[in-house]
């Protein structure tokens, strides 16, 4: 399944042109669930399905599940239960049921998946969410920790009640089962993104920016899409030097990424279907951006080292650090932080120096003569 991601900042036209993909891949006979809170009523039944993420009501089933797991443990603690009519969404809550909602869309019989992000900032945030907080749990509440589990159901008759550590470690199960199962959906190849932005003094910046904090998830920017271009013909002064002035900006957009696909203004805020079919971005058998790929080249021969290509386009040298700590690699590029896991081979090494070369860093490991096996 193709999974589309489209973001960009607020203002942009994000839920349009997200809208306006879907519309085009309905159009060439694609199945298609289009994710969305605010997309307009028009789309519905014109070939595709609207999925609209309800965070309020996916809190309250989520929160009374839990509830409802834990009553025991509960009742042992002298806690209140909540009913449904007094739970309100707590902050974070419309993260969770987005990322959800996209898990969902997933698993539904669709070819294609347009999901409408919110603001870049948050998208690139909600994308790494599945990731970081697997990390936290792991840290937290490590598996080996349940070697004793075997007691726990002896203990539990004893007290008449389920313990405390077997309904936790029951529960984060369940949270590490969910959120693999959302990271794999925005890790998988088929998913892709796109950056909708309007030329402008900002837009290259963010676009350079955006498209760093997407390299450092592994994630596939498919496409740039310009939009609400001004014409680029017209006798009226002023409007001719607003057009020049974005045409401008257009061309440094045109540096700052590999596919850039434009739409025009129309004049007037798109309404229904037929002003949609005018903006859809790109043509709807365009293949999907191969999922960036992280190589660990074998050195040894030469130069007695591995080195660890991780693809940053647009990043720079004064903004980047790393640090090794255990099997994680810390990486910091600009306002983007990753604890990213090492793979297997580079474990057993040590890190001798990192270098960057046209957005390309190349992290050198040594191998430990200790953890290697010997060469006969």
């Amino acid at each position: 399944m193709r999974i589309i991601l489209v973001t960009g900042p607020g203002g942009a036209g994000r839920t349009t042109v997200a809208a306006a993909t879907a519309l085009a891949e309905a159009g060439a006979g694609k199945r298609v669930a289009l994710l969305s809170e605010d997309a307009d009523a028009s789309v519905e039944g014109a070939g595709l399905t609207v999925l609209r993420p309800d965070p309020a009501a996916d809190f309250r089933r989520e929160f009374l599940g839990f509830q409802a797991r834990s009553a025991a443990a509960l009742d042992l603690l002298g806690a209140a239960p909540f009913e449904d009519a007094e739970l309100t969404e707590l902050p974070g809550s419309r993260q969770f049921a987005l990322l959800r909602a996209v898990r969902d869309a997933a698993r539904g019989d669709h070819d294609v998946a347009v999901v409408d992000l919110p603001p870049t900032a948050d998208a690139l945030a909600v994308l790494a969410l599945p990731e970081q907080l697997r990390r936290y749990v792991r840290r937290l509440l490590p598996p080996e920790r349940q070697a004793a589990r075997a007691l726990r159901p002896m203990l539990a008759q004893l007290a008449g009640v389920p313990m405390p550590a077997q309904w936790l470690y029951e529960t984060t199960g369940r949270w590490e089962a969910e959120l693999a199962a959302v990271q794999a959906v925005v890790e998988a190849p088929g998913t892709g993104v796109r950056l909708v932005f309007e030329p402008g003094p900002a837009a290259v910046r963010a676009v350079r920016t955006a498209r760093l904090g997407l390299a450092l998830q592994g994630l596939a920017l498919e496409a740039v899409v310009a939009n609400r271009l001004l014409p680029a013909a017209s006798e009226d002064p002023w409007l001719a030097g607003l057009t020049a002035e974005q045409h401008r900006h257009l061309a440094e957009l045109r540096t700052a990424t590999d596919v850039l696909y434009e739409l025009p203004h129309l004049g007037r805020e798109p309404r229904g279907a037929e002003d949609l079919a005018l903006l859809a971005p790109v043509r709807p058998d365009a293949p999907p951006v191969p999922v960036p790929r992280w190589p660990v080249e074998d050195r040894r021969d030469e130069d007695g080292v591995l080195v660890w290509h991780i693809a940053l386009p647009g990043a720079v040298k004064e903004e980047l650090a790393l640090v090794r700590r255990g099997d994680e690699l810390l990486l910091t590029v600009g306002p983007f932080r990753r604890n990213i896991p090492l793979p297997g081979a580079l474990r057993r090494c040590t890190v001798t120096g990192a270098g960057l070369v046209d957005g390309d860093l190349r992290v050198r490991f040594t191998p430990d003569p200790g953890l290697w096996p010997r060469s006969s």
